[in-house]
């Protein structure tokens, strides 16, 4: 009996542990964070993730070995996407636990936003106060695919290759917050040091849908997007 449980024990362990080891990379971790956006392609996910096609075919094959993407044909073209939205939950959380036990991921952060304008972050409830009463402008810099697949209430979509031509048609008399993948997400810090420099008031949102959802809050889509 004692052999019997501790092969039992062993063995779930041992299933457990091909989890650790699908996400005991960085890239592997960036590309589920991606997919927590939306599905994607694999062309698509190797820009974003700036590998080689090659490479981030490897990392996708090694997650989903472990179950947590899943893939889609459609003719030629594959799609790849998260299992079911407790990846993107466990990306959060992963997140969150390296946050709290790492002082590294602080000192990073603080050295890279040292002389940057755009890294204040605004109160989700503050800002949902706003928004309800048509005070702000929200702007969702992300690529257009990425809104489509869910994206904050009453969001624009302004992707950050767009920015600079649709300025003009962007309110100057109300606060600009703009938002992208997460708090680590560069794209929203960059939107707002742009607007700024053209005379916005704007601010960014150290949020992300992701993020949103896990509050308790509502995502819209686009009718027809797909989202994991």
């Amino acid at each position: 009996m004692a052999n019997t449980n501790r092969r039992f024990k062993d063995e779930i362990f041992e299933q457990f542990a091909r989890i650790g080891k699908a996400v005991a990379s960085a890239k592997r971790i960036e590309l589920l964070d991606l997919l927590s956006q939306g599905e994607r392609h694999v062309e698509a996910l190797a820009q974003a993730a700036n590998i080689s096609v090659a490479n981030t075919s490897q990392h996708l094959q090694i997650l989903r070995a472990s179950r947590l993407v899943e893939t889609e044909k459609s003719g030629v073209f594959v799609t790849y996407k998260l299992a079911d939205q407790s990846v993107a939950e466990f990306v959060r959380q992963l997140r969150l636990l390296a946050e709290n036990r790492l002082a590294e991921v602080e000192q990073t952060t603080r050295n890279f936003i040292e002389g940057r304008i755009g890294f204040d972050p605004v109160n989700r409830e503050e800002l949902l106060r706003r928004v309800r009463k048509g005070e702000v402008t929200v702007l969702d810099v992300r690529p257009a695919e990425e809104f489509r697949a869910g994206h904050l209430p009453r969001a624009l979509s302004v992707p950050m290759e767009d920015l600079d031509a649709r300025m003009k048609d962007l309110p100057k008399d109300r606060e600009i917050v703009a938002y992208c993948r997460g708090p680590y997400c560069v794209m929203a810090v960059e939107a707002v040091a742009r607007l700024r420099k053209q005379g916005f008031r704007a601010i960014r949102l150290d949020m992300g849908v992701v993020d949103w959802q896990a509050q308790g809050l509502r995502v819209e889509q686009v009718a027809g997007a797909k989202r994991n």
